[in-house]
């Protein structure tokens, strides 16, 4: 196949299955059907369909768009795409309002292709490909972890090389500069299917890397934290941060409420950490390749408010 014409294994497996490829003009529904030198392959590639998924007017923050691809700045609170629990009001809805006819089809489908998610309650940059040249291109990326993705968490307790509990903790090691680095097996929980868990006998490798940004408290008791990700496993900085014994704040999952040291923060800091309503994550830089062109994109995304304004009252310091 011409490289151009971006149709992926799995794409032209299923157009053999459905009868659009013939040789030397007989219809070929078989994939592993042997093919002789010099035969004549026919491939019909139909218009691509419509999605079934409902288009949405919802407004969105968008930080770039082509031909190709869109990179949203997604908020808090939204789903990536439609599942049984949420089958609108999502990010697929919103962008096949936005983008209409301008989609040429991922997978023989008028829809956009989903190549990274974020969780809903975790805010920041998302890359969508348009079409399916696309859509392979930022598979590849993503598949060889080549994409630049670095996110921002508030995390409890301050990640330190000097801290002799971490020195205990299996997969926990640091690298020059202080930086946190956290290489563990995922896998779904083995009682709470909901949830992912870390795993050294199996599951899914994965690596994470956090340095400190910012500390708060006297003493400090909570850091802002950088979390770059080697791997992109689902809810992998979640996950690994509370391995290391320093979840997020605000995670119902993973984080869970903790007590924070005595006067170590005004009581409106402490308040406002206590009643955070979501896991304090921010998917704040997003590095990629162009897959069509081949230029070099980055973005970066601020804090959103609820967020910033979190920070901004653990800036003002302990109680006297």
């Amino acid at each position: 196949m011409p490289e151009s014409a971006a149709l992926s294994r799995t794409r032209l497996a299923r157009l053999i299955s459905d009868g659009a490829v013939t040789v030397d003009g007989v219809v070929v529904t078989d994939p592993r059907a042997k093919v002789a030198a010099g035969a004549d392959v026919v491939i019909t590639v139909e218009e691509a369909e419509e999605s079934h998924i409902g288009a949405e007017t919802i407004a969105l923050d968008i930080a770039y768009e082509d031909d190709d691809l869109i990179v949203v700045n997604k908020p808090a609170g939204m789903v990536v795409h439609p599942a049984p629990g949420t089958p609108s009001g999502t990010l697929v809805n919103a962008l096949l309002a936005h983008c209409g006819d301008r989609l040429s089809g991922v997978g023989g489908v008028k829809r956009p292709g989903i190549v990274h998610r974020i969780d809903k309650e975790t805010s920041g940059l998302l890359v969508v490909a348009k079409s399916d040249a696309a859509h392979h291109g930022l598979a590849e990326q993503f598949a060889a972890h080549t994409a630049e993705r670095a996110y921002q968490a508030l995390v409890y307790g301050v990640p330190d090389a000097a801290d002799p509990r971490l020195r205990g903790v299996r997969g926990v090691s640091f690298e020059p500069g202080n930086v946190l680095k956290i290489t563990t097996g995922l896998d779904r929980h083995r009682t709470d299917r909901q949830k992912q868990a870390v795993r050294f006998d199996g599951g899914r490798h994965a690596v994470t890397r956090a340095r400190v940004l910012a500390r708060f408290g006297a003493p400090a008791c909570l850091a802002l934290v950088e979390c770059r990700l080697e791997t992109g496993r689902t809810h992998q900085i979640r996950v690994h941060m509370a391995h290391a014994g320093h979840g997020l704040v605000g995670d119902p999952v993973y984080g869970g409420a903790r007590k924070l040291p005595s006067r170590a923060l005004t009581e409106a800091a402490a308040q406002a950490v206590r009643a955070f309503p979501r896991q304090a994550l921010h998917a704040a830089v997003l590095g990629i390749d162009h897959p069509v062109t081949g230029e070099s994109l980055r973005f970066e995304a601020p804090l959103p408010a609820d967020f910033a304004r979190l920070l901004e009252v653990l800036q003002d310091g302990p109680a006297a």
